[in-house]
């Protein structure tokens, strides 16, 4: 019996100029080709995304009879478009996490949203829903900003004239998000978690490549050549080359392994992105930090590059962002701090030059 080398539901055909495809097929699922070949990261990126049912999606019972303007019949459409399809397979998630949740609800005792038209949504009926979900201000914009998208690609569709989302506002959100590392707190994780123990290994890889810890938590000795690493960001597809910094090439030497990542569970196992998160939630706990997390090691590593006077575009070639107002939120306080202390030197310099002049003034008056 011949064995089977690709994973389940996974088969190989030919396309017409002969070329070797892979395609997931599975009963109740819509198929999905891929685009990598098997054995490479992306693909195995691609086939967890068919197994989280979005790249694949499942075939929903009378989806083909939706109502024709209805909001069953947009969200199928969207599902299909460059618009969700473009932005990666973890970003897909999130989006399609809202809009199921919010399609599937019901006012009062009403129909459920998927079932009303598309024409008939007003701002009222906007605002009414992220009220209901007050407290969670940050859930209701998340909707708001998913309806705004998707009534934009319905007037695309010609099923509607205007996006009754622009006239209402987000609500106002307090807080910066996650905590940026002080040198304090960096320093206190490091004299808790020693060289050569996964907890730190796990921290220099965050702090010294800047990466999220989705990204991290995969990087291994494959990543490596020529004292740089190499990757492509799961999240934008960004892909970085950065030096291995002296003290992340000591913690990787410091602890060693021969499995195919730096970082692995008790199993000797790749963590699981949400078992990472709980695992590094828990270092930082016995170290005493409960307001630190894995990404605001990314933000500490991006303020430790403002403060060292690096430019934004030397930044962004590090942490992969795209755009000049993504690196702003991380180094607003090293940039304050900076310019407060110019600002201070230049008040400085100036009533020093004041005084002289008045003392001069002095002297002249008194000769």
């Amino acid at each position: 019996m011949k064995r089977r080398w690709l994973p389940e539901w996974v088969s190989e055909y030919r396309d017409r100029h002969g070329k070797p495809r892979y395609r997931f097929r599975r009963k109740g699922f819509a198929v999905y080709t891929f685009k990598a070949a098997p054995g490479t990261e992306a693909f195995r990126q691609e086939y967890q995304a068919c197994l989280d049912g979005v790249a694949a999606p499942s075939i929903e019972a009378g989806a083909d009879r939706a109502q024709p303007g209805s909001f069953d019949d947009l969200i199928s459409r969207y599902y299909r478009s460059p618009d969700f399809l473009n932005p990666s397979e973890r970003t897909r998630v999130v989006y399609r996490g809202v809009i199921e949740r919010w399609r599937q609800s019901k006012p009062g005792k009403g129909k459920r949203y998927g079932e009303a038209m598309v024409r008939d949504l007003e701002p009222r009926h906007v605002e009414k829903m992220m009220a209901d979900m007050l407290p969670h201000r940050t859930a209701a914009n998340m909707l708001r900003k998913r309806l705004k998208a998707l009534m934009q690609f319905a007037i695309r569709q010609g099923m509607a004239k205007t996006n009754p989302v622009d006239p209402t506002r987000p609500f106002k959100v307090e807080g910066t998000g996650f905590h940026t590392w002080t040198e304090n707190e960096i320093a206190a994780y490091e004299a808790k978690h020693q060289l050569g123990t996964m907890a730190r290994l796990a921290f220099d890889l965050l702090l010294f490549t800047g990466q999220r810890g989705g990204d991290v938590r995969l990087l291994g000795p494959g990543h490596v050549r020529d004292k740089r690493i190499t990757l492509t960001q799961e999240k934008t597809g960004v892909t970085v080359s950065l030096p291995v910094l002296p003290p992340l090439a000591a913690s990787i030497l410091a602890t060693p392994s021969r499995a195919m990542v730096f970082i692995v569970n008790g199993h000797g196992r790749p963590f699981t992105r949400k078992g990472f998160g709980n695992k590094f939630r828990d270092w930082c706990d016995v170290a005493g930090l409960s307001e630190c997390s894995a990404h605001g090691l990314r933000k500490a590593a991006a303020r430790r590059f403002a403060e060292a006077g690096c430019s934004n575009q030397q930044i962004k070639s590090w942490t992969g962002h795209t755009t000049d107002s993504e690196v702003a939120r991380y180094t607003a306080a090293a940039d304050q701090r900076t310019l407060s202390d110019e600002a201070g030197e230049m008040l400085m310099a100036n009533l020093r030059k004041r005084l002289a002049i008045e003392s001069d003034n002095l002297l002249e008056k008194g000769a």
